[in-house]
């Protein structure tokens, strides 16, 4: 039994799809996920949809590699939320046999949001990907027991999920206890970075380290080791590591190898 290792896009973001998959292959990692669609209106993506071209080469450089591509970003589901409109994403994901879509809630009307959700895993059905619900504690969502109530109350579809990011385990009101709590089939990947903990850090504070100014594993004082611990061995770990002043000096290879590097040496590859 080993444990699989993605390249997170904000842990290259630098990168276009085929590239990125090089460096993720020379770095060591198993899988990629990838920004097709933007958090945000004009926010930065990896430009793939609508481009055959980048399609076939982004397809060429997996099969050369064997790196495949695990999740998917992002949906959000606002208040006037239609899962048709990201059809492209999810058609882009199906062609590089993505497994898990990353999803945030921002409808702060959970009886809409539950619909929301429920018609988006449906949806998402014919094309055998997973609709993660991340919990971030300045979305609708803001901890796991937040997740695992909305998709209880959306019938537990049979692609829902719950993604786990160390980051915002340590930033919400999330304990061990939550995380042990999550049905283990709700669970498909689950990411990795380090931080400085706590509840009392502002929105603007929140996303600025989620985006740009996350550490290394062990720099901080998220207890990654006993969320991690709490987590199945196997889970499939997302290397979610951005730091902008850093990674200015290096190249996407240099820090994507620094950052497994770090992830390794908290959660090694294999069970002791």
């Amino acid at each position: 039994m080993s444990r699989a290792y993605s390249l997170a896009y904000l842990t290259a973001y630098t990168c276009t799809p085929p590239e990125m998959i090089r460096v993720a292959s020379l770095a060591g990692y198993d899988f990629v996920g990838m920004r097709l669609w933007p958090n945000a209106p004009g926010a930065p993506q990896q430009f793939l949809i609508g481009k055959p071209d980048v399609l076939r080469e982004t397809l060429a450089v997996q099969k050369d590699t064997g790196v495949g591509v695990f999740d998917l970003e992002i949906i959000r589901i606002g208040a006037d939320f239609d899962p048709a409109v990201y059809r492209p994403l999810l058609d882009a994901g199906a062609a590089l046999g993505a497994r898990a879509a990353l999803i945030a809630a921002d409808d702060t009307d959970e009886i809409r949001l539950v619909d929301s959700y429920a018609k988006l895993c449906e949806f998402m059905l014919p094309y055998g990907i997973t609709a993660d619900l991340e919990f971030m504690p300045w979305t609708a969502v803001k901890t796991a027991n937040d997740a695992v109530r909305v998709i209880q109350s959306a019938g537990r579809p049979s692609n829902a999920g719950i993604l786990v990011d160390a980051l915002h385990f340590g930033r919400s009101h999330t304990t061990l206890a939550d995380i042990k709590a999550i049905p283990r089939e709700l669970l498909h990947y689950a990411q990795i970075c380090d931080a400085e903990a706590g509840t009392h850090f502002t929105t603007v504070q929140l996303i600025h380290t989620a985006r740009e100014e996350r550490f290394l594993p062990g720099e901080g004082n998220i207890d990654a080791r006993g969320l991690f611990e709490a987590l199945r061995f196997d889970l499939p770990m997302s290397v979610e590591i951005v730091h902008k002043p850093r990674m200015a000096g290096m190249s996407a290879l240099a820090w994507a190898s620094l950052c497994l590097s770090s992830a390794h040496q908290l959660l090694p590859r294999r069970p002791l």
